[in-house]
């Protein structure tokens, strides 16, 4: 299957269709990969600017994981008491390293609700990570896009040659995007106190011994 078989109205709706799937990509948690082919597919060749692209992805993106990011900031006051006390160290990991996490989390492919949700849980300082996570989504954003302007669409299609329906690929979208789901709600079910007193001893002490 060729790659615009998935986006084929890329070029008629242009920076304003890049702004609208690279936003709404982005807010629906775990599913960055449309975004991406999306971004990919209006790179290759010369009918848009390469660096307005890298900008109107990136901010659209930013934007809508600092929603996420604030959903889970609020989403605190639902957890119980119980749920709270077992997160409790997992929290002082992410608030320490937050930025940097925030940073790889953006700048690079993996599925990054996995580190926005716990870093909103965490109730990590929101100007921090839109900080941090708009500059790695500019990083992330020219790798995507200077690829594919330099070198087509080569490195992706080989995927998909044996897809034949896109609709294969937008159920395969919908699947990760449960699987990773079903991660978060995994991580809240985990004992960080006894997972994290093994490699980061620092975590489970109370603020008095610390």
């Amino acid at each position: 299957m060729d790659i615009s078989a998935i986006f084929p109205f890329a070029d008629e709706i242009g920076y304003i269709g890049l702004a609208l799937v690279s936003f709404f990509g982005s807010l629906i948690p775990f599913v960055p990969l449309p975004s991406f082919i999306f971004l990919a597919t209006m790179s290759a060749g010369d009918k848009f600017n390469i660096h307005y692209l890298v900008l109107i992805s990136a901010i659209t993106s930013t934007v809508a994981k600092q929603i996420i990011f604030l959903i889970s900031y609020g989403g605190r006051k639902m957890m119980t008491d119980k749920t709270r006390a077992r997160m409790k160290p997992f929290e002082k990991l992410v608030k320490k390293y937050g930025a940097a996490a925030a940073f790889v989390a953006a700048a690079t492919p993996i599925p990054d609700d996995l580190i926005y949700v716990p870093l909103g849980l965490a109730r990590y300082n929101p100007l921090r990570f839109f900080i941090s996570t708009f500059v790695g989504k500019i990083v992330l954003s020219y790798v995507v896009v200077l690829m594919s302007h330099y070198f087509g669409m080569a490195y992706v299609e080989p995927i998909l040659e044996n897809v034949h329906d896109p609709t294969v690929v937008y159920i395969g979208f919908a699947v990760f995007a449960a699987i990773m789901t079903a991660a978060i709600l995994l991580m809240l079910k985990l004992n960080w106190e006894k997972i994290l007193g093994r490699f980061a001893p620092w975590t489970v002490k109370s603020d008095d011994e610390s």
